[in-house]
């Protein structure tokens, strides 16, 4: 083969070379633009080394970094993930590299530059082992999942959650009634607002929304983190009490509850004030939720009727039915 033939061989091999390049360029350059228009991170990790191949940007901007601001290692991934997650994601990621699961799987918590928390799938699988069986490469893929989590909080709190108070709804009352249930001794505050239809009336509903939100914000300030307060509807708000009505902490509370109701409320269209009235029974250990409502909202209705704005203990809890021979 003559110098010159050998010359243009070679120069044919680079240009080849460099369309073959640009065709890896471009087709590099789709994937990262396809990935990232579903959120989705393709990753490799070469396990010797630690090194992580990204094959596009998702990874490091979904944490709030520059392109190559943020070092591609494993060890930068493992320092950016939330603190009471990083056990668990490390064990899954171990236990695959062992060959104790399929595959890596985990839902989890990151830390973004700005401290914020960013959530997570991560799935991975080893796609290449030595001459020894030892894994070398895990190959896979970390899709940004912080608004569906979001999302799953936002639907969580609208099942627990009264939409204008942000108080516990009365699904949740009950959930945490029978829970509650399995401990001796536990009580409830019926609270019904005195004087409230005429804020309504004077004033409209949009003043008498703005201060039942004003209201339940004074509550939550003074119920201690054991207690639940809630709203049944309405101008109607209860309290689950982790401690009996006997307990001197029960009036104690109830009486905060009279104070704060009784302050003037600053409206957008005036200034009312109301009071209100507290009905405190004990729970019974087989008392239904409505059951024990129903006898506090008659010790509250005893104060509606000897002229409002007071507390009335209510009745006993009724004893357990006693279980029937055939």
């Amino acid at each position: 083969m003559s110098e010159e033939t050998l010359k243009q061989q070679i120069q044919n091999l680079k240009k080849h070379n460099a369309r073959l390049k640009r065709i890896a360029h471009d087709a590099r350059d789709k994937l990262s633009a396809a990935l990232d228009g579903t959120g989705l991170c393709l990753w490799q990790l070469d396990i010797p080394s630690g090194k992580l191949v990204i094959f596009n940007r998702r990874w490091g901007a979904m944490l709030g970094f520059q392109p190559k601001e943020l070092n591609a290692h494993f060890e930068v991934w493992r320092d950016h993930l939330h603190p009471d997650d990083r056990d668990f994601v490390l064990a899954a990621f171990y236990n695959h590299i062992e060959g104790k699961t399929p595959f890596y799987e985990a839902l989890h918590r990151m830390k973004a530059k700005n401290g914020s928390v960013t959530w997570v799938l991560d799935r991975g699988r080893v796609t290449q082992w030595d001459d020894e069986g030892r894994p070398l490469k895990v190959t896979g893929t970390h899709i940004d999942m912080t608004k569906e989590k979001q999302y799953e909080q936002q639907l969580a709190r609208l099942a627990n959650h009264d939409p204008l108070t942000g108080l516990a709804n009365r699904h949740a009352l009950t959930n945490h009634y029978k829970k509650l249930q399995k401990q001796s001794v536990f009580s409830i505050a019926f609270i019904d607002l005195d004087n409230f239809k005429t804020v309504n009336d004077t004033l409209g509903h949009r003043s008498g929304d703005n201060l039942l939100v004003q209201l339940a914000r004074r509550i939550s300030e003074i119920c201690p983190s054991d207690c639940v307060a809630g709203r049944l509807g309405g101008d109607e708000f209860l309290l689950i009490l982790p401690w009996s009505v006997s307990q001197p902490e029960t009036l104690h509370l109830a009486r905060q509850i009279l104070d704060v109701s009784m302050v003037p409320f600053e409206l957008d269209n005036g200034e009312a004030t109301i009071g209100a009235s507290v009905g405190l029974v004990d729970v019974g250990s087989h008392e239904s939720f409505a059951d024990a409502v129903l006898r506090a909202d008659e010790a509250m209705y005893s104060i509606k009727h000897n002229g409002k704005s007071g507390i009335a203990v209510g009745s006993p809890p009724p004893s357990p039915a006693p279980n029937r021979r055939r």
